[in-house]
């Protein structure tokens, strides 16, 4: 058992129909430790995920101990995974957190099989392996191991501040394999920061990691991922991150303007239309029915952020890699995803026009997500 039996709930398995389908699915679990979160328990088939042969992405394999994420950041790009499980990309990513506890044992068994390559393998390019479930379930020390002792490479890209525990272990795996880490740090306002990445540490708390690990031996990308059009983009602020960034000892700084997929947009401009209501009609000018900022503004924001980057004594960044993937090159095709959002702006999705083939939604109608 994973959980003191004093401390948990046991779900019945049918809470969730598409989970309860799954002949992988073990079991719900909840405790007062982690008010409103449900934790899901699974047994992995497989532990190794192969990025699509189309993927811009310069790796080919990753893993994802956890779906769904307790750091419930607004704008992860990650939130529409979680409909395949007939979960919303709204609260149910946040609060409805999939464990596969074997993952450990179904690593072992890919990676001891004769096909193995021993292929990077990227960690965080889904949803953070460093995030508060760790603690209790401490699969990741498992998987570095494991991946250490098959002489596979591997990169981890985190909000967790977990990640500390896990640096000795890091630091003998990297005798026996290259290991890279990144830290993501988006907002350096902490108000901000509280509102819009309400499950998150501290900024402070990441830069305190970042220089923990510089001093067991790495060398730090900070991903400053992504940046908020109007509310993190300015002179002012970036220089002010990179100066942050800078003293913490990180040696190279990705960025991004922000990206909004369906299922994300919804939920970021519900939070708009809460937090920044003043913003709204200067979002729906940027993104109107587009998943990407335009390239204007990115043009902007690059010519705003590259001197800085070099002022500061950081490497180059690289541009735009959308999904926040460690390793991702400048060359990375953009894979642009149509966000036809139509909707009231009340109930938190913006609209421009509609295009030929849907037009605006009946008066009064709602979005499943936000449903009264």
């Amino acid at each position: 058992m994973r959980w003191d039996s004093q401390a948990t709930q046991v779900a019945q398995p049918d809470v969730l129909p598409g989970l309860a389908r799954l002949n992988t699915f073990i079991r719900s679990v909840r405790t007062p430790e982690f008010a409103g979160v449900t934790f899901h328990e699974i047994h992995a088939k497989s532990a190794l995920n192969k990025v699509g042969h189309t993927s811009a992405m310069p790796f080919t394999w990753t893993i994802n101990p956890y779906r769904g994420c307790s750091h419930a950041c607004v704008y992860c790009f990650a939130r529409p995974s979680h409909e395949y499980l007939e979960l919303d990309s709204g609260d149910d990513f946040d609060n409805q957190v999939i464990v596969k506890t074997n993952i450990v044992e179904a690593l072992r068994a890919d990676l001891a099989k004769k096909s193995w390559k021993r292929e990077h393998v990227a960690l965080g390019t889904n949803t953070d392996p460093y995030q508060r479930a760790e603690g209790r379930y401490q699969l990741m020390p498992g998987i570095i191991e494991a991946l250490a002792e098959s002489g596979t490479p591997m990169s981890i890209l985190t909000k967790g501040t977990l990640l500390r525990r896990d640096l000795p272990r890091l630091q003998h795996a990297a005798t026996r394999v290259p290991v890279d880490i990144a830290m993501s740090i988006a907002i350096f306002d902490d108000e901000l920061q509280r509102t819009i990445e309400p499950g998150t540490p501290s900024t402070a708390a990441r830069l305190a990691t970042v220089t923990a690990a510089v001093d067991a031996g790495f060398h730090v990308s900070v991903f400053m991922m992504p940046i908020l059009p109007y509310l993190t983009d300015s002179a002012e602020q970036l220089n002010d991150a990179l100066e942050r960034i800078k003293a913490a000892g990180a040696t190279s700084v990705t960025y991004s303007a922000m990206h909004l997929r369906p299922g994300v947009k919804e939920w970021f401009a519900r939070w708009l239309n809460t937090h920044r209501p003043d913003l709204t009609p200067r979002y729906r000018r940027l993104y109107g029915d587009d998943a990407y900022a335009p390239a204007a503004y990115r043009k902007k924001l690059a010519a705003r952020i590259r001197p800085l980057i070099r002022d500061h004594g950081l490497a180059p960044a690289v541009e735009d890699p959308n999904t926040g993937s460690m390793g991702s090159t400048a060359a990375a095709q953009e894979r642009v995803v149509g966000a036809r959002v139509s909707a009231r702006d009340s109930d938190g999705l913006w609209r421009r026009r509609p295009n030929k083939e849907r037009t605006s939604a009946p008066d009064g109608e709602q979005p499943a997500l936000f449903a009264l």
